[in-house]
């Protein structure tokens, strides 16, 4: 897999693990609207490749149950669990000016708002409350860090850098 691919692929989706006994696959969407995934043509892993064309779908609360191609039985579809699902960037909308793809972000040098470094941001996560960027800093512990328009007021793509605004615990207010 080279630099080139790997810059025009995106994560939009990723197995869940198997739905029901007849080999449908349980997918997260990573898009805005969870079907919206579905639109960017068969799911391929990171170099390309397709792995699973969709045939048809339901949605099934926070998921997708996905009937595909390559998928016959529960066994496959659960073989294929914490596969990340990517489609091509130039398929994908152009994010609007307060949005960015996680990929984009994955790499920024981190700033505080007095111009110190603090690191790179290393990856995005959401574990249920909101997104978090986990940066990595030269020989200290990988920290995260609100995504927030208050906690993270500089997203600067071109410039490489995302400026952090960082409250210290004696600046917190007692409740």
């Amino acid at each position: 897999m080279n630099d080139n691919t790997t810059s025009q692929m995106i994560c939009i989706a990723a197995v869940a693990g198997a739905f029901g006994v007849k080999g449908e696959v349980k997918i997260k969407s990573f898009t805005e609207k969870p079907k919206d995934c579905l639109k960017f043509g068969p799911f391929m892993d990171a170099s390309g490749k397709v792995i699973l064309t969709p045939v048809r779908s339901r949605s099934v609360k926070k998921f997708l149950a996905v009937v595909c191609e390559e998928v016959k039985t529960r066994e496959q579809a659960e073989a294929m669990k914490s596969t990340k699902l990517y489609g091509y960037r130039s398929a994908l909308p152009k994010p609007s000016e307060d949005e960015f793809y996680y990929s984009d972000l994955i790499g920024l040098a981190v700033e505080l708002t007095d111009g110190t470094p603090k690191g790179k941001v290393k990856a995005v996560h959401d574990f249920g409350s909101g997104d978090l960027l986990e940066i990595k800093t030269p020989g200290e512990r990988d920290w995260f860090h609100p995504f927030t328009k208050d906690a993270v007021p500089v997203v600067d793509i071109k410039g490489g850098r995302v400026v952090v605004e960082v409250i210290e615990p004696d600046e917190v207010e007692e409740a």
